[in-house]
């Protein structure tokens, strides 16, 4: 039972980690409940499940762009200023939510720019944040660093929903919102408490487009790096459901279970996360995300074919649980291998690879399933997925022979960590 439990080191080490987690778990469940009051309120305001869908469509630029310039600001700037900033502004957003709820007859269009800033501003954030952990934790225990925060991140995922259901249908979107609120206020707290993070070199590649391209060059040269960013961007385009669960509960004549749907994914993340502790024992780190994104698409398609809405619950938990895999291994390879000085333009393509496939996801599952039905929407999405998956292990040899004992960049990286002090609290 010991060799399950999660590996705490990071935790017991770092005391930034432990800021930079609490603030994360605080931050992510308000933003759960607001990732189901959203598209509950679009629904309610237009009955449509492409107009839900396009959620994904107006995020879909900001995130391409501002996750890009997002990462080369992350290796030119203070990452710790930047996070601050970029919360705090999260936080305006949802107290326009808030405001726009309160009002006797909604708008529709501040749903909209909201969803679209908030892109901007998480895109702009999150190659900072995801740059910051290798220089919080010492390198051999990244695994274990990305599965805490895996858990940290399937908490939130499934109080939030859960909770979001409840509070939704018998209290009103306004409250959902302003709880959101109220965490990003919590989590700019702990922020602020962490230590100074400038830029690695003395003088940094100022924030352009020559900076970018650089980035995109190395990452270009990492063949098994390009792997992992194919197979989740496959994954989740293809077969992310999120978009057209409120109809999927309603097809099912199961509208109570719609909070619980959205925190089926992040329940079964959370069920690996809570028994990683295997995963620092594993060295084949690109085999795990190739079977890991096979399971996941073969979860959904079941999902899409159930009449039960029990067994819909099981088989999005499933799914969750083998994309929590996928998301750990990927973390590690990237921690793992790539220079400080490159980390924050390689955390924005890694924005893009695991971000920017839920948004087309969105609007694949939304404009299919006012095209050609619900259920083919579901499954379709599915079974592309896994067969997609079959076709990427012959085009991507790098990424199916990986091995963190071996590959050069993570030799490489190894020997340089131990060459200077590693960062701890």
């Amino acid at each position: 039972m010991r060799a399950l439990l999660p590996d705490l080191s990071p935790w017991k080490t770092s005391v930034d980690f432990r800021r930079l987690w609490k603030s994360g778990l605080i931050s992510n469940f308000g933003s759960f409940l607001t990732l189901v009051a959203l598209p509950v309120q679009l629904k309610d305001l237009t009955e449509s499940t492409a107009a839900v869908g396009a959620i994904g469509a107006v995020e879909l630029l900001p995130l391409i762009v501002c996750g890009l310039y997002g990462g080369a600001l992350a290796d030119a700037l203070d990452k710790r200023k930047l996070i601050v900033w970029t919360e705090a502004g999260q936080g305006l957003l949802s107290a326009a939510l808030l405001l726009n709820a309160l009002l006797p007859h909604p708008a529709l269009w501040p749903l909209y720019a909201v969803a679209a800033l908030s892109s901007a501003l998480g895109s702009l954030q999150r190659p900072a944040l995801d740059s910051l952990w290798p220089r919080i934790v010492a390198h051999a225990d990244m695994p274990a660093a990305a599965s805490l925060n895996s858990l940290r991140w399937t908490i939130g995922g499934v109080a939030g929903p859960a909770l979001a259901g409840v509070v939704v249908a018998y209290a009103g979107l306004g409250w959902a919102y302003a709880a959101d609120l109220l965490t990003f206020a919590v989590s700019v707290a702990y922020i602020v408490r962490i230590a100074p993070s400038p830029a690695s070199l003395p003088m940094a590649a100022k924030p352009s487009l020559r900076a970018i391209a650089e980035g995109a060059r190395y990452a270009w040269s990492r063949k098994e790096l390009l792997g992992t960013y194919v197979v989740d961007l496959a994954a989740m385009s293809l077969a992310m459901p999120l978009a057209v669960l409120p109809f999927l509960a309603g097809e099912l004549h199961a509208d109570w279970s719609l909070g619980l749907m959205y925190a089926a994914l992040p329940a079964g993340s959370l069920l690996v996360s809570l028994t990683s502790g295997w995963a620092s024992r594993v060295h084949r780190h690109g085999l795990m995300v190739v079977l890991s994104a096979t399971g996941w698409g073969l979860a959904i398609a079941a999902a899409g074919v159930c009449g039960n809405v029990w067994l819909v619950l099981v088989f999005l938990t499933v799914g969750g649980g083998f994309d929590m895999v996928s998301g750990i291994f990927r973390a590690a390879m990237w921690n793992q291998t790539i220079p400080d000085e490159l980390r924050g333009r390689l955390a924005g393509i890694e924005l893009l690879s695991y971000s920017v496939g839920p948004q087309l996801g969105q609007v694949r599952a939304g404009g299919l399933a006012a095209w050609a039905g619900l259920r083919t929407s579901v499954v379709s999405g599915g079974l592309a997925c896994a067969g997609a998956m079959g076709l990427l292990v012959l085009c991507l040899p790098r990424l199916m022979t990986y091995d963190v004992r071996t590959n050069e960049h993570a030799v490489r990286m190894r020997e340089r960590r131990a060459a200077t002090a590693p960062a701890a609290g």
